[in-house]
């Protein structure tokens, strides 16, 4: 295979060296676990408002949203490919590996991003494709390129990103933003800092050797667990704000509270333990739950949209 790091060393080259890699690697710089679920937030946004679109167009419209995550993704690992080379977690993926050349992901994300906008504004309507830009643009060039080398709240400011699939399948369906897809926007937006910062949390040796300066490099431990504290405590009623505005109905309620309070549960476990090895372990746990509190919410969402909200309150 070329020899990567002696043709085209800098990680935001743009040589026109070839490397040899496979579709396997082009998958990666796609981050499939970052964008199913972004895919299926954007679905739930696209399935809960009161139009529906024809299957084809809303298979399309939902392709193009995984095509846009995926292109911000291969744009992301071009830029941070040398802080990637330095972090366990993130030294495996395709360009610090010597699997794929930078200029080729640049060219692979860029291509990917503007198909994927063009099409949606064809398939759907142009306030999606926009929303679609904007995000893509907020998550390369705001969070990427900016905000994760120079602020603490590159996670806070930056979760942004991650919130607008919800936003961008409700306006596919409706060419409109409804109070419902703004409510799903702050609940990813304001879950988005507990879920990371826990990360962070037992990866911040590897922040820190990276010159990322995550919450716990800057502020400390002690500050990052009140951060996450705090943040749950303000998720909790978020994501029960669908029920609360009358737009889900009482099993979804009952569900966001349970869930909002088992986060708040963890939180104030992993205030309690601080830097104890159990605490390690809480905040590990808290990062996994975290993930399966916003599936559970989007999924009940989505279930109770099909069942007709039995039970539907409205306030």
């Amino acid at each position: 295979m070329t020899d990567i790091a002696a043709v085209d060393h800098d990680p935001k080259s743009v040589g026109f060296a070839v490397s040899e890699a496979s579709v396997g690697d082009y998958l990666a710089l796609m981050k499939p676990r970052v964008m199913s679920l972004v895919v299926f937030t954007a679905l739930v946004g696209m399935m809960v408002t009161p139009v529906h679109l024809h299957p084809v167009l809303g298979f399309a419209a939902l392709l193009c949203i995984t095509v846009g995550a995926g292109a911000a993704g291969a744009l992301n690992m071009w830029y941070d490919a040398d802080v990637d080379a330095v972090m366990r977690r993130t030294s495996r993926r395709p360009i610090p590996a010597g699997q794929v050349m930078p200029s080729e992901a640049l060219a692979f994300g860029v291509t990917l991003a503007i198909g994927s906008i063009a099409v949606l504004g064809l398939v759907a309507n142009w306030l999606a494709a926009s929303l679609l830009a904007f995000t893509i643009f907020f998550y390369v060039v705001v969070y990427t390129m900016r905000l994760k080398r120079t602020t603490p709240q590159n996670i806070v400011i930056g979760g942004a990103a991650g919130a607008f699939p919800p936003m961008i399948g409700w306006a596919a369906a409706t060419g409109t933003i409804g109070v419902e897809s703004v409510l799903l926007f702050l609940i990813i937006f304001f879950w988005t800092p507990p879920h990371f910062w826990a990360l962070s949390l037992w990866r911040a040796e590897e922040y820190a050797r990276a010159g990322i300066p995550m919450l716990p490099v800057v502020a400390g431990h002690a500050e990052t667990r009140r951060q996450i504290l705090l943040y749950s405590i303000v998720l909790a009623p978020i994501g029960a704000s669908p029920w609360l505005f009358g737009y889900s109905g009482l099993p979804y309620g009952a569900i966001a509270l349970v869930a909002g309070a088992a986060m708040i549960g963890l939180a104030f476990r992993i205030v309690a333990l601080g830097d104890q090895k159990e605490g390690v372990h809480a905040a590990k746990r808290m990062f996994g739950v975290s993930i399966m509190y916003l599936f559970v919410l989007f999924a009940v969402l989505l279930l109770d949209d099909w069942l007709g909200a039995p039970g539907r309150i409205l306030l």
